[in-house]
């Protein structure tokens, strides 16, 4: 059994959140290479509910690859015009 996580005490702030964000977009995008769309799409939508709690000047220091990539999966792949996972079953 695994072991139980300790829920933080204080949430991410400065140096470790813009970190946290940076590993979330890089795990996102590892899972796309993988074909693993079901758990792209959960990193990603963690990503970006952490990179819209970042200011301008914190998301500058996001690399730009990690930015055009969130952006762009988010617009082209998950965005709304697309049918949300889960409805085709048969």
């Amino acid at each position: 059994m695994p072991a139980k996580k300790k829920p933080n005490a204080k949430p991410l702030s400065g140096a470790a959140l813009i970190k946290e964000v940076c590993r979330r977009i890089r795990l996102a995008r590892s899972r796309w290479d993988d074909h693993n769309n079901a758990a792209c799409r959960a990193e990603r939508t963690k990503a970006l509910a952490l990179y819209e709690t970042l200011s301008d000047a914190e998301r500058e220091k996001v690399p730009q690859v990690l930015r055009v990539w969130l952006r762009y999966r988010s617009e082209k792949y998950f965005g709304d015009h697309r049918t949300p996972p889960g409805g085709g079953k048969r």
